[in-house]
């Protein structure tokens, strides 16, 4: 079954996806990660592909940018196409400095300013949670591999960009408890709960606003390889 965003046949995608934002990132990870990939979207660039890590189907599909972007796509894997696993694996500016970058970062919750669940579903509230038993194989996925992920919440923010009078990242992490600032996941974990399936968000740090450390472009595509090993490593748990 098609939709206006998603070309791809039914039984193409695979019930655990991994979401970065950057869809060359998902190609980057079906090429470098998975076995035998085949592309199942090219709908406005948002490229997704399904192939097989150590002997699991998974799936790997880009988000885009912000919450109405994920919500679209997320929605659509969840409610058409069977999709029960979303790993969002993005980027993330740290706020504090128990966060440096190259960081990894698993989301314990998500503050924002945001009116997606509202909008969408009437749902008030300005924090969202992602699925406790999902964040559960995540973390023992990480164990086994030997990598520590710290688990915060995020700032999943409406705006790339602020002007100077309004709050930023001190007043966000002194205000909300917010360790780091990302775009997608307060929408992705409301999908999740209104459509019961589950969702969580692993964030490698890719610069930091408090000793200004950043990545490149290039490296943000394609150096975040130990977020990439701990979310395909999950995958494999969730069958």
């Amino acid at each position: 079954m098609a939709t206006p965003h998603n070309e791809a046949k039914e039984g193409s995608i695979a019930k655990t996806v991994l979401m970065p934002g950057d869809p060359l990132r998902a190609r980057y990870i079906a090429q470098t990660y998975l076995k035998d990939p085949v592309q199942f979207n090219s709908v406005r660039g948002m490229l997704g592909f399904t192939g097989t890590y150590k002997d699991t189907r998974v799936s790997v599909m880009g988000s885009g940018m912000g919450m109405p972007s994920i919500g679209i796509y997320s929605y659509e894997l969840y409610k058409f196409y069977g999709v029960e696993n979303i790993i969002r694996i993005g980027s993330a500016g740290a706020y504090c400095d128990a966060l440096d970058v190259m960081d990894i970062a698993l989301a314990d919750s998500a503050w924002s300013e945001s009116t997606f669940a509202m909008a969408q579903a009437g749902v008030s509230g300005d924090i969202q949670y992602p699925s406790e038993s999902l964040n559960q194989v995540i973390e023992e996925a990480a164990g086994r591999l030997g990598l520590s992920v710290v688990k915060c919440r995020v700032h999943s923010s409406d705006v790339f960009y602020h002007e100077d009078h309004v709050d930023g990242y001190k007043e966000f992490n002194e205000k909300h408890g917010c360790a780091c600032v990302e775009m997608e996941s307060y929408a992705l974990f409301h999908n999740a709960k209104i459509l019961n399936r589950r969702a969580a968000c692993l964030l490698t740090i890719s610069d930091s606003f408090v000793n200004h450390k950043e990545l490149s472009a290039k490296e943000r595509e394609t150096s975040f390889d130990d977020m990439m090993r701990i979310a395909l490593e999950a995958a494999c748990d969730c069958c």
